[in-house]
Formats: C-alpha cells, structure tokens, sequence
C-alpha cells in the first residue's frame, strides 16, 4: 500500500482523536517557537501537519506566512474543514515531502512531529534532507520530533525508523547546529506509551 492510500484510509476511517499521533495541541512545539520568537512573517512549513491543530495556534499567534504539508488530501480536508474562513490563510500543499515542490531558500522554520521516523529506506531519507537543505533559509530552524529507540517499532501499522538524540543530531551534522532538545512520553488514545526525542537545530548562515 503507497503512503497516500494508507494515509487516506486512516483518516478518512477513524475520528482523528482517536488516531494514536493525536494531541490537542503540540505544547513542546509551539513552546519552541514561542522562545523563537519570529517575526510574524517568518515562513514555517508543518511536513506531514496531517490534521494537527498547530497552523491553528500559529494563526492565532499571528503568524502570515503558514504552509501545510502532508500526503493525505483527507487529512488536509479535516485541518481545513476545522479552520474555517481561516483556512484561507494557509498554504495547503498535498505531496509526499520526499518528492516535493518547493522554492529554494524560502523557509525560515521547518516543523516535523512524526514524519522522518517513517522514512525507514535511506534513499528516502537522503530525498527528505535534500528538500530541507534546499529550502531552509541560512540561519533557519529545524523542529524535529521522532519515536525514540524505546518506543514502539511501529506505527499505524508501520515500521519506523527510531534515533536517540546523538543519531538524529547526526543526520544534520555539516548543515544544522543542536540548539535544544526534549524528551517526551506521548500516550495513544489507546494507552499506547510512545516516547519521542525532540530536536530543535538552527541552520548554519553559511548554508
């Protein structure tokens, strides 16, 4: 089954908070980014933003420059149902990030709360940090959050790829710098313990 199909189903099947990824609101991100402090122009990017409700709490926090990416058109059609009027106000890309269209050096926060772990191939993995490089601004952030090694092997019923903090460092080493990083024991509707590793990294301004 490809990525959007399964997503799809997902989506379009269960009541999103009942799906295991979900939150209310993604308290670890959005404080990050409030100790950011952009400008309110800043453009961030959500990759693989599904139907989370952080374009939500940025519009809110008077963010104008917001992009939502995910595979699934059903889940972009929840985030953009739930919105409104607002929804106006958002980009709404539906594309696989590993394959994306993006303008070169025109991010200035990439946001990822579960979608790297997923990339279990290399060569999709390589596609993923390509994009990035090619898009993310010198002196841009990255917010990445994946399952940590303790965590479950899989997820809606697919493997993922689990790092500790060393590991997912690594993957950005010669681009990004470590500027914090968090821990974070998320329980599934289900009462399913999943503890992930977080990392915010800012891109070097020599890019």
């Amino acid at each position: 089954m490809d990525r959007q199909r399964h997503w799809n189903e997902r989506y379009s099947t269960t009541p999103i908070e009942r799906l295991g990824w979900y939150r209310n609101h993604l308290e670890r991100s959005l404080r990050w980014i409030d100790d950011l402090d952009l400008a309110r122009d800043s453009a961030i990017i959500d990759v693989g933003a599904g139907a989370s409700t952080l374009v939500d709490d940025l519009l809110q926090r008077g963010f104008t420059d917001l992009s939502a990416l995910d595979v699934s058109g059903e889940a972009l059609a929840i985030a953009r149902k739930r919105l409104g009027d607002k929804a106006r106000q958002v980009d709404w890309l539906l594309a696989d990030v590993t394959s994306a269209d993006l303008a070169d050096a025109s991010i200035d926060l990439w946001h990822d709360r579960a979608v790297f772990h997923f990339l279990i191939d290399q060569a999709d993995r390589d596609r993923y940090l390509e994009t990035l490089r090619r898009c993310l601004r010198p002196g841009g952030h990255v917010l990445i959050g994946v399952f940590s090694p303790d965590a479950p092997p899989k997820c809606s019923g697919l493997p993922v790829q689990r790092y500790t903090l060393d590991e997912l460092k690594s993957v950005f080493e010669g681009v990004c710098d470590l500027i914090d990083e968090s821990r974070e024991l998320h329980v599934t509707p289900g009462g399913i313990e999943q503890p992930y590793v977080y990392a915010l990294l800012k891109r070097r301004d020599e890019g």
